[in-house]
């Protein structure tokens, strides 16, 4: 009795294949919950591609996943001077996002990340005198531009990296390697049509492991049906049952993070639109489930509990039987499952 992930494990690996020939060079990223796979899977999987590199978010994750993945393995999160020792080996290249971090790095191997228009981490044009200086210490791996998924108005990322090549190369440093996130291949082509003697590397994990969603499915096991009559009690707050109907007890809970959302983009009148009536019937105590019965988005009886989610089947509707498997929407970045299944 699990939350699951069926994975069409031929196809799944088809897509990774098509995403690597659309982008030469690609770096896997695995960080965080894996996408939902875990990153010791991830791991693995960077190897049967044939990865040179892979892409971690920490330090803790390169120190557990040094021994899944055998090449380089590249720290996303910029080095801070204090930051907990991590004992990584040599092969582990950390990201730099400022001259001090580059200085505490003597003899180590450092990706430097440029400010973007994303504000996050990185150097800014005013530091590139004193960054030339400074790389002679370190053994410089290149330099990387982490820019903005969506493109209103004004926003050119493909721009803004073209910007700091010429930035840096005005400065006298040595650009040999720029490693992006975010660029689509066409965009990727561009770049190194304009400046052929740079390899541009795309460091790329939702696209590469999530982009074929036909591939991945995701199913919570019905573990208990309970038949309920309209003023029976239940749950850990003990409310009554509106009407007759049925209450199920399906695997996936808090733990798994069902019933945790990240907040959203309200851009546009319609996802705004969705949002206030998902609002308004959340205030009335009637919150949609991720889980589908008969094609059909099933309600939360109550918040979902750590190992478990509480679902409301209405008595017009026949109730699936225990040990059935409900499909569930899922956000895989936030999602941890028991179980992977391959299907092959």
């Amino acid at each position: 009795m699990a939350l699951s992930m069926y994975v069409d494990t031929p196809r799944w690996r088809d897509h990774q294949r098509k995403v690597l020939g659309a982008f030469p060079g690609l770096v896997p990223v695995a960080k965080g919950n894996g996408y939902g796979f875990r990153n010791a899977r991830l791991a693995e999987e960077a190897t049967r591609l044939g990865a040179d590199m892979l892409a971690v978010g920490t330090a803790y994750e390169a120190a557990e996943l040094k021994d899944f993945f055998g090449r380089d393995l590249i720290v996303l999160t910029p080095y801070r001077i204090g930051e907990d020792p991590v004992p990584l080996p040599h092969r582990v290249i950390r990201t730099v996002g400022s001259v001090d971090g580059v200085r505490a790095l003597v003899g180590g191997r450092v990706i430097v990340e440029c400010m973007t228009s994303m504000r996050r981490h990185g150097i800014n044009p005013e530091d590139l005198p004193k960054l030339r200086m400074a790389i002679d210490d370190v053994r410089l791996e290149g330099f990387a531009v982490h820019l903005p998924m969506d493109r209103p108005d004004g926003v050119d990322p493909v721009g803004e990296t073209a910007r700091w090549v010429d930035q840096l190369r005005t400065a006298g440093l040595p650009v040999r390697t720029m490693f992006v996130s975010h660029l689509s291949a066409p965009e990727m082509e561009q770049l190194q049509g304009w400046y052929p003697e740079v390899r541009f590397r795309a460091r790329i994990g939702t696209q590469l492991w999530l982009g074929d969603h036909e591939a991945i499915e995701s199913r919570g096991t019905v573990m208990d049906v309970h038949r309920m009559t309209k003023g029976d009690r239940f749950g850990y707050r003990q409310h009554r049952v509106a009407g007759d109907g049925h209450l199920l007890v399906v695997a996936g809970g808090t733990a798994h993070g069902v019933g945790l959302e990240a907040p959203k983009n309200m851009s546009g009148l319609t996802p705004r639109a969705k949002n206030l009536a998902r609002a308004g019937l959340a205030t009335l105590g009637r919150n949609t489930s991720p889980f589908t019965w008969n094609g059909t988005k099933l309600g939360f009886a109550e918040p979902p509990h750590m190992q478990v989610s509480l679902l409301w089947v209405p008595g017009e509707v026949a109730p699936p039987a225990v040990g059935e498997e409900l499909k569930a929407t899922l956000r895989h970045t936030t999602t941890l499952f028991d179980r992977i299944v391959d299907r092959h």
